[in-house]
């Protein structure tokens, strides 16, 4: 019989943490009928005064070669019924364990100020990262809260590997203790980083596909910027931003005009040459200010004039309605076999409970179109996951991992 991939995932909520460590060793090694060659875990920020002791209590229990891992504001984890279990603010412990014949494995730490200058190379890159380009890499991400290159670390992968897919999540505290943890085992021992970017590169008969929901609807019309400065918008269709924003906002509705006090986004145009745009074209934006005087308008990433945007709100129907969007168009593309072994999922703190007043929203829409996988992640402070073939880092965004065997030497 061919050595197949296998993925297993379990999740605890034993209030204890070597009880914890035991539950999900065990009812994760017990899914698999071979030995694991990969671990990821993911632990609560509930635990946060004891991460220090995750990696060696891991140890005692479970022999595997390669484990990440980081601290989130939640887990996300598959129960002993098969249920997907999004876990917020209470003591969670995931563990993934994947058997992975034919696929190669490596693991990474870089701090910003190892990162090349974007200028450089490929070569830079490929040397910094210590993975050839050839067979492509997919590449998982945990970042630290405060890892500021992780925004030229992306740019850097990309261009040093391209096809590549790059997805991943900012470690997150939940506002319990501010500290956050990534986790490293492989055959240099157990680490514990407080900063930087932890990344794993898997090589050869692995295939994994993004799904990246931002949860927004688009407002109004495109509108071209035709003046801008790093990140100001200063002329939107040749007119003061604030003067058009304000007309967009009049011709909303009472429940949307309210919306828009606290939900409002900005969505920049990925493809500069598609005529039509439609929901799911851009790339979400938050607005960090405005200049009531001249009538600018200051988001969060750099824009230059030419580039196209159109306002978005967010709210719980609208973040509904735009996974199920882009669930139904991943069914629809992707009928055929290999099929998808697993999921990761990587979510926005910010989403959850507190966006739809229920649990497990993401994950339950998620399984009504991709069931009976196992599904493991972290509520994070950013999201990573790619828009439009370009890797970004969001926020209020689920990205979900879908991971398959190519069938190679199967």
């Amino acid at each position: 019989m061919a050595d197949k991939m296998q993925w297993a995932n379990a999740l605890s909520t034993r209030p204890s943490l070597e009880a914890a460590v035991t539950d999900v060793v065990e009812r994760a090694v017990s899914s698999l009928t071979a030995p694991a060659d990969l671990g990821l875990v993911f632990i609560s920020s509930a635990f946060a005064s004891e991460y220090s002791r995750l990696l060696p209590l891991l140890s005692e229990k479970l022999s595997v070669p390669v484990l990440i891992g980081c601290s989130g504001g939640g887990v996300i984890g598959t129960t002993t019924e098969g249920q997907t279990q999004e876990l917020e603010a209470e003591a969670a412990l995931s563990l993934t364990l994947a058997h992975l014949p034919g696929v190669d494995l490596e693991v990474f730490h870089v701090v910003s100020e190892e990162l090349p200058d974007l200028d450089s190379s490929p070569d830079a890159w490929i040397d910094l990262i210590g993975v050839p380009p050839s067979p492509t890499p997919q590449f998982i991400l945990l970042c630290s809260s405060f890892s500021s290159g992780i925004n030229d670390l992306l740019q850097g992968l990309d261009f040093a590997y391209p096809g590549s897919v790059t997805l991943g999540g900012q470690a997150s505290a939940g506002g319990m203790s501010g500290r956050t943890a990534l986790f490293c085992h492989d055959a240099g021992g157990d680490r514990l980083y407080r900063e930087g970017t932890l990344g794993l590169a898997l090589s050869g008969n692995i295939a994994v596909e993004t799904i990246v929901a931002q949860g927004c609807r688009p407002i109004g019309k495109p509108l071209q910027v035709t003046k801008a400065e790093r990140n100001i918008i200063l002329e939107l269709d040749e007119q003061v931003p604030l003067v058009v924003l304000r007309e967009v906002i009049a011709n909303l509705s009472e429940q949307e005009r309210m919306l828009a006090q606290h939900s409002l986004f900005v969505g920049v145009a990925m493809d500069g040459f598609k005529l039509t745009l439609q929901q799911g074209d851009f790339l979400i934006r938050g607005i960090l200010g405005v200049d009531p005087s001249a009538g600018a308008i200051a988001i969060g990433d750099r824009v230059r004039p030419g580039q196209r945007l159109q306002f978005h709100l967010r709210d719980a129907e609208a973040s509904a309605e735009d996974l199920e969007l882009l669930l139904q168009q991943y069914q629809n593309q992707r009928n055929a076999e290999p099929a998808a072994i697993a999921a990761l999922m990587f979510s926005c703190v910010g989403r959850g409970e507190g966006l739809y007043g229920q649990p497990n929203f993401d994950s339950d829409l998620f399984r009504r179109y991709i069931k009976d996988i196992p599904v493991g992640g972290f509520f994070c402070g950013g999201e990573i996951g790619p828009i439009g073939g370009s890797t970004f880092l969001h926020g209020y965004t689920s990205v979900f991992g879908i991971c398959r065997a190519l069938g190679i030497g199967e």
